[in-house]
């Protein structure tokens, strides 16, 4: 009998049977070369999809085609009893409609059940921000790092102020070449979700940093097989992600008072503050690179609960 093949996902290990494993590999496959997603993105996509697979499997149906809508509601009530939260719920439930929508038009599938799918609506919590002080304390205190001339320190205030001063994601910023920086006119050109390319400017304390780190420092850890990369790691490779977040939680865990986050608040607390200092939520939304307003609109409920809380301590009537 044949073996399942195994999926690892962040925190759950999936067994999917033979017999579907081709059909994730080619969705996956399909998510990275049409849909041009992270591998982040396509690790989720293939950890939900399979658990999805198993419980096909567990019905004793071992063809895609069998994956009708009694199956996709069972699956989802057995996520549901094992006490997932409704936005991992939601989450799994999107996965499976697009599974479904690709394997129907790829004529894995006589008919799309994906649509009649119904799960619950996820709960959209407040990111946590920092004010514009903490910011501003966060960037002087990497700033005093880099006065003593390391070329690590150096990178990472240019990491800091390149995240805070264009609110760009973390993966945006590991996969920047040094061409993709336009210093004449402060703008460095951004590959984001789906392949989609935009600009976005960056200010005058971003521009001294990057200045120092490609003029002082980056010299010192460049490799020959670094050449086109921005950010480098202490060996000289392209900068890992996982060493932005180290930074940006220990530039942030320094400031008293701040509310601890990784590069994903920091992109926040720049949304925020553009639209706490006027900017439209257009503008907001080319900036980071939204594909819907509605997600930049998240942003305005910030504004709001802050602007609520301060009319909570200053109004008389309050």
């Amino acid at each position: 009998m044949a073996q399942r093949r195994s999926v690892t996902g962040p925190s759950t290990r999936v067994e999917t049977p033979p017999e579907l494993a081709e059909h994730l590999d080619a969705f996956v496959s399909h998510l990275r070369s049409v849909r041009g997603l992270s591998e982040h993105t396509q690790r989720a996509y293939r950890t939900d999809v399979a658990s999805l697979l198993a419980h096909l499997a567990d019905t004793g149906l071992t063809t895609v085609d069998g994956l009708d809508l009694a199956v996709l509601r069972s699956w989802l009530a057995v996520q549901r009893s094992s006490g997932l939260g409704r936005s991992t719920l939601a989450r799994r439930a999107a996965a499976a409609r697009t599974f479904t929508a690709w394997a129907a038009r790829a004529g894995r599938m006589t008919f799309d059940p994906g649509p009649r799918l119904a799960s619950p609506r996820p709960q959209r919590t407040l990111p946590g921000v920092l004010r514009p002080d903490q910011a501003a304390a966060a960037l002087r205190a990497s700033e005093a790092g880099a006065a003593e001339a390391d070329p690590v320190a150096l990178r990472d205030h240019a990491v800091l102020e390149m995240l805070y001063g264009t609110g760009i994601r973390v993966a945006e910023l590991c996969g920047l070449d040094i061409d993709d920086v336009d210093s004449q006119r402060r703008l460095v050109r951004v590959v984001g979700k789906g392949n989609r390319e935009r600009s976005v400017p960056y200010g005058l304390p971003a521009q001294r940093s990057l200045s120092r780190w490609l003029g002082e420092a980056r010299p010192a850890l460049a490799q020959p097989y670094s050449a086109a990369a921005l950010f480098l790691g202490a060996r000289g490779g392209r900068l890992n992600p996982r060493i932005v977040r180290a930074v940006v939680h220990d530039a942030v865990g320094a400031v008293p008072g701040a509310t601890d986050m990784g590069p994903h608040g920091l992109r926040h607390s720049a949304a925020t503050h553009l639209l706490e200092g006027g900017a439209d939520l257009r503008s907001v939304q080319e900036l980071l690179g939204h594909a819907t307003l509605a997600t930049t609109q998240l942003y305005t409920h910030v504004t709001v609960e802050r602007l609520k809380a301060i009319h909570d301590r200053a109004h008389p009537r309050s």
